[in-house]
């Protein structure tokens, strides 16, 4: 058995009920309690309406993970909510559901365009990038000026001769990018997401094929990396990675200058782009 009592589960599972509105479901007729009926929220589950109603009252065992999803489902659950009932019903989180985002929300953009010195850089599971910060935009690449089909960090690396160069060793780096790039995809259950990318650079790039077939898979939490810039010169950075609560689509990671004067060098640069935002044309 589970390690939340089948008592817990039927209590969620009723206060979720109740909290649902009939009429934006197209269920009518008057009702002594709020929220929809059991057999409603069978119908929607397209469950047996005996099974729901034992579920409710702590009998009949533990559910099915396919069960668990379609009362999710039919109960219009948040992916929170969604774990949390997986967690009373059986014990374990669910099984990761990749979903692809358009971008991240104003509030995480205002939080890493706060590291002024810092570059910062949010990726989804198929390492495209979708939000950086101005330092990013410096020390990294200019995401903006690029159209955002073509903002992947695999493509950087295995295709642009620019990216290749700013790199101290750039065979470790791929091999490390790669095995990591796998580990992302798994971990976010997006490995059919992340084929057609694959196949693309697989026929495109020798070394990317190589090293794919080696199969490796690595952590890349944190570390140290070093680049030639052509501005700043030779400098290194130590780099963390965050996930994003609630969303294992997405990962931050965030660079910091070891040298203090680097730091000092980048802020400069950011001043000497008064008004410019990120996304637009970078100044001629």
């Amino acid at each position: 058995m589970p390690i939340n009592s089948a008592g817990t589960l039927a209590a969620f599972l009723k206060d979720r009920r109740t909290r649902l509105d009939p009429a934006s479901f197209g269920f009518s007729g008057r009702r002594r309690t709020p929220g929809l009926r059991r057999e409603e929220v069978a119908q929607r589950a397209n469950i047996s309406p005996t099974w729901y109603t034992w579920l409710e009252q702590g009998r009949g065992g533990a559910p099915s993970a396919d069960v668990l999803n379609r009362i999710a489902k039919g109960l219009m659950l948040t992916e929170a909510e969604r774990e949390h009932l997986f967690m009373l019903g059986l014990g374990r989180p669910p099984e990761v559901r990749y979903i692809g985002v358009e971008g991240v929300s104003p509030r995480l953009q205002r939080l890493i365009d706060t590291l002024d010195a810092s570059p910062a850089l949010i990726k989804t599971a198929t390492w495209d990038v979708v939000a950086w910060n101005r330092a990013a935009q410096i020390v990294l690449t200019d995401y903006g000026a690029l159209p955002a089909g073509q903002r992947n960090i695999l493509r950087f690396m295995f295709r642009s001769s620019a990216i290749r160069e700013k790199q101290h060793d750039w065979e470790n780096l791929a091999r490390f990018v790669v095995g990591s790039f796998r580990a992302d995809a798994a971990r976010a259950g997006a490995v059919s997401e992340v084929r057609d990318l694959v196949d693309e650079l697989c026929s495109t790039s020798p070394e990317f094929a190589a090293l794919w077939r080696e199969n490796d898979v690595l952590s890349h939490g944190d570390g140290t990396k070093r680049l030639k810039h052509p501005v700043l010169g030779d400098i290194e950075l130590e780099y963390s990675g965050f996930a994003v609560d609630g969303r294992p689509d997405l990962s931050l990671t965030v660079y910091n200058p070891i040298d203090s004067k680097v730091a000092d060098r980048i802020r400069d640069l950011a001043r000497r782009l008064p008004g410019q935002k990120l996304g637009d044309p970078p100044p001629r």
